[in-house]
């Protein structure tokens, strides 16, 4: 490995500089046509578009300024800091992002950010900071990683970016199987398109077809709240890192005692519970797990499968069904509430199984991504260091 030389960051880019944030206390500053990033966007990733826009007038009475397309961002500040991404469109960003504009004649960017992907680990450890540990553009820019000829680079960022394009191809498919199951339920519970010829009686939720109930989430779903249970820290400590965690806070106080294993639905407890729009927010999850306790743990019941009950949910409205003033919550008591059209079981099953083939083949996707992420995270350190050859 003696032509990899160590690098400063610093040494490979045009330009390196921060963002800024306009006053949110003006509204005309933001919701215009120019993307604008916060770190906590930032998560080794590819960024096509940001949450947030802002306006001419907000980049122009701030310290935001736009930056290149394939700029290399990484995170400064807080629990992202050291994370990195790459900006696949020009975009404006907050100050706690460190934008690095690569000299494509000395580094291929996509090299470098996978380089710095490797690095996480050292680099976040560089932070410094009493609460918020933070990073700052010179000690990045001071960073050195090791640097093969452009050739070598080039190579390596095509054997890793190939792995990241199947990965993205992936989850577009996906999101068009998710599109595909909330046409199927807006054609059977909304619209009712299989039961025109049907005859139609009032109910609680307006005209439905003759045969069919109003039921409330209790009744379509079995609950496991009852099966969080406190661990000590360090077994805390010890689950983090084999099992994915779920939940609405940081805080990893509550897990089951076995660890849940298999289908299930989360949703919002306390916190934060639903939209802007009001519907409730969800997690599908499949295998192994632990939740906290801000969240419920459900499964499909009485006909309805989990993959239903997350379908007909995520186009329920439950603001009726959130109370507190101080701390918004969906009690058990108040899911009671929450009501959906439920059609006789003979055309229950005819829909599950359309919708347990979509949700199929979303989860082989799933699978299929997982793999190729262990493959990327496994050749990466080898790439980077020369160990691999290609």
């Amino acid at each position: 490995m003696e032509e990899w030389k160590l690098t400063k960051i610093g040494s490979l880019c045009k330009r390196v500089c921060s963002g800024g944030t306009p006053k949110s206390t003006v509204e005309e500053y933001y919701g215009g046509g120019i993307p604008w990033l916060n770190t906590k966007e930032v998560n080794f990733n590819r960024i096509y578009s940001t949450e947030s826009t802002i306006s001419e007038s907000g980049l122009k009475n701030s310290s935001a300024k736009w930056i290149d397309k394939h700029s290399v961002i990484v995170a400064m500040y807080g629990a992202t800091a050291a994370k990195c991404a790459i900006g696949m469109i020009p975009m404006t960003t907050n100050q706690a992002c460190c934008n690095l504009m690569i000299d494509e004649g000395t580094a291929d960017y996509r090299f470098v950010y996978y380089a710095l992907r490797n690095a996480y680990l050292t680099l976040a450890s560089l932070a410094n900071g009493g609460a918020q540990q933070n990073l700052n553009a010179q000690l990045i820019k001071d960073f050195e990683i090791p640097l093969p000829d452009l050739q070598t680079q080039h190579r390596i960022a095509d054997i890793l970016s190939t792995i990241d394009d199947k990965i993205e191809n992936n989850n577009r498919i996906n999101h068009n199987l998710e599109e595909q199951a909330q046409a199927l339920y807006k054609s059977w519970f909304v619209d009712f398109e299989p039961f025109k010829d049907r005859n139609f009686v009032e109910s609680e939720l307006g005209l439905i077809p003759e045969g069919w109930q109003v039921k409330n989430l209790l009744e379509i779903s079995q609950i496991f709240d009852s099966k969080r249970k406190p661990l000590s820290g360090k077994e805390r400590e010890q689950m983090s890192k084999v099992y994915p965690y779920y939940g609405a806070t940081s805080i990893m106080d509550y897990v089951d005692n076995y660890i849940f294993d298999g289908i299930y639905l989360l949703m919002g407890e306390d916190g934060s519970v639903m939209t802007e729009e009001g519907y409730p927010f969800l997690q599908y999850v499949t295998g192994k797990f632990w939740p906290n306790n801000h969240a419920h743990v459900l499964q499909g019941d009485n006909g309805f499968s989990t993959e239903m009950l997350h379908c007909v949910l995520l186009r329920k409205v439950v603001k009726s069904s959130v109370t507190g003033a101080v701390q918004a919550k969906i009690s058990q008591a108040n899911m009671k509430k929450i009501l959906f059209p439920c059609p006789p079981s003979v055309d229950l099953k005819v829909f599950d199984c359309q919708l347990q083939t979509i949700y199929c083949e979303k989860r082989n996707i799933e699978a299929q991504n997982a793999e190729l992420a262990l493959l990327r995270d496994s050749m990466l350190p080898m790439l980077m260091s020369g160990q691999l050859t290609c």
